[in-house]
């Protein structure tokens, strides 16, 4: 490990903590896009139905936009380890329901969605003390971006192999073996965080606390007068309405253009988590002075030349190359997003400033995932998916010079000057 440790891509692992965190979120990443699989693919196998897909997705994701600022706000307030741990708990109880939904024969397309709920409520309170959790257990804070390029690419590796292995399972064993494994993937967080050295004291914890509407609005606060942070959020916002959620279409394109089962579905999805892969693993690895914001507005262009070479390919090994490309471009654009905000973000605010940023992506997601659902069934999967790719080209040439600009008008925190410059280079 010292060895790699010298690599500037995996510099992060110097933190004994970060090292603990990283391999106990890897284990239960795996369990959950192997859960993810095994839902969509259930719920298409039961109704047939894009529009039900895209219900599924929002069902998870909605729940998430509506409390996801006071997540943030919880983040700022408590024990982030210990709110951590709590979700892993009842997240590992939503897996279990799900299997046992299965296993007993009372599977019902709205039980799974109620359940949908639950977990995207649940993730309102993770995603937002997870994410801010990174900074307490990197030791240098030079490291951040390494830290987030690598959890970024472990979600991405998981994103790859993970729906692959549910496909596998899905044909071998069912869908309630999937929910099971991803329950017992939980223990690796709760074991991985029992065994970090807990701060004596957060600088957090002896902040005079307000009410919760007043901690909301000064994060939207800051959010308005940091406006090289906000435009970043808006863009984002933007293309997950319209571009991000094409994901949506995957078992459509499995099972109805390529003719496949739900292995074909894994492979699809597997593809374009090899890209995502990729584009972490490049993130971490640039070097000082690249534009953050360039490489985002780069990131946005890959994705919408991605869609739209997969939109009308015939050649399955061909789609899968472009399947790949928007896995690429997707998660770079999300994860370059998100250290601008995390590096940029003053630390009394930095959850706040996170929590609004997942707000936007979990607030659009799943009403994008709506909309494409419903403009599928009324025009098709392909045409579908060629209008989203050019969307999301004009988004990158409107935003364009917005981002530049803004950036080169509003001045960075004095404490983050010094590091940023090396934080920027890019960057789940």
């Amino acid at each position: 490990m010292k060895k790699l440790n010298t690599i500037s891509t995996f510099r992060a692992f110097q933190s004994n903590n970060y090292t603990l965190y990283f391999f106990g979120r890897s284990v239960s990443q795996f369990g959950t896009w192997m859960q993810r699989t095994a839902v969509v693919w259930v719920v298409y196998s039961m109704t047939h139905s894009a529009f039900m897909l895209g219900l599924s997705i929002f069902a998870e994701q909605f729940p998430s936009f509506l409390f996801s600022a006071l997540g943030g706000v919880a983040a700022d307030r408590h024990n982030r380890f210990k709110i951590i741990n709590i979700t892993q708990i009842a997240s590992l109880i939503q897996s279990v329901l799900l299997a046992a939904l299965v296993m007993t024969g009372h599977q019902n397309v709205w039980l799974i969605l109620g359940l949908s709920v639950l977990l995207g409520v649940i993730n309102a309170y993770d995603v937002p003390a997870r994410q801010s959790l990174i900074n307490e257990v990197v030791h240098d804070p030079a490291d951040l971006q390494s830290a987030l390029s690598l959890s970024a690419a472990m979600a991405s590796l998981a994103k790859l192999l993970g729906p692959a292995l549910s496909g596998i399972i899905l044909q071998q064993f069912g869908a309630d073996i999937c929910f099971l494994l991803n329950a017992a993937s939980f223990a690796a967080v709760m074991v991985s965080i029992s065994m970090m050295k807990m701060p004596k004291m957060q600088p957090i914890q002896n902040k005079v606390k307000q009410s919760v509407l007043k901690e909301l609005t000064e994060g939207f606060r800051y959010i308005k007068k940091e406006s090289s942070i906000g435009w970043v959020i808006v863009m984002l916002s933007v293309t997950g309405l319209i571009v991000l959620p094409y994901d949506t279409l995957t078992p459509v394109y499995a099972k109805e253009i390529f003719n496949g089962d739900a292995k074909t579905f894994g492979y699809i999805s597997s593809f374009i988590g090899a890209g995502a892969v990729l584009g972490t693993i490049i993130l971490a690895s640039l070097k000082e002075n690249v534009s953050m914001r360039k490489i985002l507005i780069g990131s946005t262009v890959i994705l919408s030349v991605g869609l739209i070479g997969f939109s009308y390919t015939s050649n399955f090994m061909l789609a899968m190359f472009f399947a790949a490309v928007s896995g690429f471009g997707g998660v770079a654009q999300f994860t370059t997003c998100n250290i601008i905000v995390q590096s940029e973000a003053v630390p009394e605010m930095r959850s706040r400033a996170i929590s609004i940023l997942l707000t936007a992506i979990f607030g659009m997601l799943p009403l994008g995932s709506l909309l494409i659902g419903f403009v599928s069934e009324k025009i098709g999967a392909p045409n579908t998916l060629l209008l989203e790719g050019i969307a999301g080209l004009g988004i990158a040439f409107a935003f364009r010079n917005i981002l530049i600009k803004k950036k080169k008008n509003v001045p960075p925190d004095p404490q983050l000057l010094e590091k940023s410059e090396e934080l920027f280079i890019n960057k789940t």
